[in-house]
């Protein structure tokens, strides 16, 4: 006999997905200890359970995936391959659906005006606080993209517009904006995305209480501060208009103590992913419940769909760390609507995480 953790360990499986199986009456344990409710698998069941997580990757219904179970052994295996067979080619077709969505999408492109290209290369200088840039920079560079795939994504884009500057970093799962006060730019709105290295640098020249001078010319943008200078080229891509995707409808805000929400976090349950094409790795989740009283707490499971709410828990400690106060609020939306992350002095300063959806 495995106990839960050995079966999840062997199987591939983790401990909540086993459990939300066995309420599902998909994988039911051997046996269950009628005093502690321990549940404990039989030897057989191991395949059993690889094989399910086998399915549940190629994303076949639990519907059909009892089915294939219940004949996976049986002598007869033609309603198995059929309904392989059968999910096989929704995937196709599916696939060839989308393919043909995301022509006639890449067509439509083709023949759009670009309206960020005017906005990217105006030339603008102004001058800014060292310690609120100092500060927009630290509050969003933990979001920008690594994917080589999303070149536009690898930086930090800088919003220049009348007598404010907006940072602002995203990688799809999650968004960072910030911003600073600034002096002497009266000319257009100008937008340039600064390489995540060259933030680096202009970063490391902020350490100083005074103005320095931010020019932007050419796609080319550069930091003066005092007798030292930064300098480089801009990405030369279009940054997607980040203003469409903050406006959310308002959620619950609940405050929390910083430090103690990060232990919590640190301390309290997690459950793996499952691997994904687009996580290529299992990462650490951090399920989040708001009780009536405004308690946010970390937990194993949750009770039904409208409570559960994951998170991916490294990316929460990063937006903790980026907020830099004692105290921030967490505002909750509907389930699948982003965690907004808000620092109480400061509206326009926030961090958008991606909510995990469960499926186990």
């Amino acid at each position: 006999m495995r106990s839960i953790g050995e079966m999840a360990r062997d199987s591939g499986l983790g401990v909540s997905a086993l459990r939300f199986y066995d309420r599902a009456g998909v994988l039911v344990p051997a046996w269950v200890d009628p005093v502690s409710g321990y549940r404990w698998y039989g030897p057989e069941q191991c395949d059993e359970a690889r094989l399910l997580a086998r399915l549940r990757r190629a994303g076949m219904p639990l519907a059909d995936i009892r089915l294939v179970l219940a004949g996976w052994s049986g002598p007869d295996t033609e309603l198995v391959r059929g309904l392989l067979d059968a999910h096989l080619r929704r995937l196709e077709l599916g696939l060839s659906g989308a393919r043909d969505e995301f022509s006639a999408l890449r067509a439509l492109l083709d023949t759009r005006e670009n309206p960020m290209t005017s906005l990217r290369t105006s030339a603008a200088r102004l001058s800014v606080p060292a310690p609120e840039l100092a500060a927009a920079l630290d509050a969003v560079r933990f979001a920008a993209s690594a994917d080589p795939e999303l070149p536009m994504l690898a930086g930090v884009l800088l919003d220049i517009e009348g007598d404010e500057l907006r940072a602002v970093a995203t990688d799809r799962y999650r968004m960072a904006v910030a911003r600073a006060r600034t002096s002497g730019h009266d000319g257009p709105r100008a937008q340039v995305v600064v390489p995540l290295p060259l933030a680096e640098a202009m970063r490391a020249l902020l350490s100083g209480g005074e103005l320095v001078r931010l020019a932007v010319d050419g796609g080319r943008v550069t930091l003066e501060a005092g007798d030292r200078q930064t300098a480089g080229r801009c990405l030369d891509h279009d940054f997607p208009d980040y203003r469409r995707l903050v406006g959310l409808p308002a959620g619950r805000r609940v405050p929390v103590d910083t430090a103690a929400f990060r232990k919590m976090l640190l301390t309290g349950p997690v459950r793996a992913s499952e691997v994904r094409a687009q996580d290529q790795a299992p990462y650490d989740l951090s399920v989040l419940a708001v009780s009536d009283d405004g308690t946010v707490t970390v937990r194993e499971d949750g009770d039904d769909e409208g409570t559960r709410m994951a998170f991916n828990r490294e990316f929460l400690l990063q937006a903790l760390e980026a907020g830099a106060r004692e105290e921030l609020l967490l505002e909750f939306g509907a389930p699948t609507a982003p965690l907004v992350i808000r620092r109480p002095d400061d509206e326009h300063a926030f961090s958008l995480l991606m909510p995990v959806r469960l499926d186990d």
